[in-house]
């Protein structure tokens, strides 16, 4: 059994995962923010910079299917600490391998480190982050995504304040590594030892193979792949808009890379806010109501971008786009997380296929748009988003008694 925690002990604990989903922000945002130094430096052509960029997202989402693995050898405590490690020294490697050894092998090997780190996170600050949700007593999961977007905004502030100053990408990177490193020790020294996050208990330590036959139960069960099914749909439409939003309003809308930008911004401000202040909505109607207004919101976000015949329009659909993604990747967590007992497991299962969609989504719908253009190809993300509504009736509480079984 897991021991009562004093409310020191669980502010202590909420305030590191808030910080841990902080801290992977500023490293994507790190990377981010250095791509065209990095380009520069190595001298590369577009081309070899776009197989980096699928090495690491290949490296990611195995990251994210191996993370329940690593969660049944070592508990999500430790698991979080190795993998932010492993994306401190990522970063680290990416930077000497830009600047100081001027190798694109250290970076493809810095890449890989941060792409596994990173994803193998992600599953498991979501495990923890809905623990926390379920001692609360109310709906706070949007708010830990609302942490990652703001460490987003403060990687990319302090990635462009260091190029003004002139930083190399190897003494940015090398800042942040020792940043994510000491983070990464403060936050394990606040985060509890958990049964059900499947760390080892000092007085019994079941064998790992247990504990791995237990976080992969939850892929034998239906609400899992139903829950799936609404993480994808708002997966897709956020990964799509992060990644082909910004042109769709310059190329497709012909408005130019500045307002690109801005209604890229438009999203993000807009997807924030929903995920700040939206927690007191969901607790008022229910996870159901505000996922399928919210999916309605999102395809008709999406449509009216698609459409819009003026640069306005496109600013409100873009808008529209963000509120209606923003929380059908939190609140299927927070459903998946149901059932204390089996909500390590069936977090993972869900987060994973929501993040393979994040991550893997966005290059197929590049590879489509080559052939019916950008603005025909969202239309996909208009028929995702509807079936997120469709079957978003899987995140309805779970009774006590289907708590026993999902299945």
């Amino acid at each position: 059994m897991d021991t009562a925690l004093t409310r020191s002990q669980f502010v202590r604990w909420r305030a590191a995962i808030f910080a841990i989903f902080l801290a992977s922000g500023l490293s994507i945002a790190t990377w981010a923010s250095r791509v065209p130094d990095i380009k520069a430096a190595l001298h590369i052509e577009n081309s070899q910079m776009g197989l980096l960029l699928l090495g690491m997202g290949i490296s990611s989402i195995i990251g994210i299917s191996t993370s329940p693995a690593v969660m049944a050898r070592t508990g999500a405590r430790l698991g979080m600490l190795a993998t932010m490690l492993s994306f401190a020294v990522g970063v680290a490697l990416i930077g000497l391998g830009t600047n100081v050894l001027g190798s694109l092998p250290v970076v493809v090997v810095g890449l890989v480190l941060f792409g596994l780190g990173n994803g193998s996170l992600d599953v498991m600050m979501n495990v923890e982050a809905t623990a926390i949700e379920q001692q609360m007593g109310k709906t706070i999961l949007p708010v830990f995504h609302a942490f990652f977007s703001f460490g987003t905004v403060i990687g990319a502030a302090v990635g462009a304040f260091l190029v003004h100053l002139g930083w190399n990408v190897a003494a940015h990177a090398l800042l942040i590594s020792v940043v994510i490193a000491v983070l990464a020790f403060a936050c394990w020294a606040n985060v509890p030892n958990r049964e059900a996050a499947l760390d080892p208990q000092p007085a019994e330590k079941p064998h790992w193979r247990e504990r791995m036959h237990v976080a992969l139960e939850a892929w034998r069960e239906p609400r899992t792949y139903f829950l799936g099914i609404v993480m994808l749909g708002m997966s897709f439409a956020e990964g799509g808009a992060n990644d082909w939003l910004a042109l769709g309003v310059s190329e497709d809308h012909h408005a130019g890379p500045a307002l690109g930008a801005a209604a890229l911004a438009t999203f993000s401000v807009a997807m924030t806010v929903v995920r700040l202040f939206g927690g007191p909505l969901v607790d008022r109607f229910g996870r159901v109501i505000v996922l399928r207004v919210l999916a309605i919101t999102a395809a008709a976000g999406i449509l009216l971008f698609i459409l819009a015949p003026s640069t306005p329009l496109v600013f409100a659909g873009a808008a529209l786009w963000g509120i209606g993604a923003s929380l059908g990747f939190p609140l299927g967590m927070s459903a998946a997380a149901d059932d204390p007992a089996k909500a390590a497991a069936r977090v993972s299962a869900a987060a994973t296929i929501g993040y393979i969609a994040f991550l893997g989504g966005p290059p197929v719908l590049g590879f489509i748009s080559d052939h019916i253009g950008l603005l025909n190809t969202l239309y996909i993300l208009v028929v995702l988003a509807a079936l997120s509504g469709l079957f978003s009736g899987a995140a309805r509480p779970l009774r006590a008694e289907e708590k026993v079984d999902a299945g």
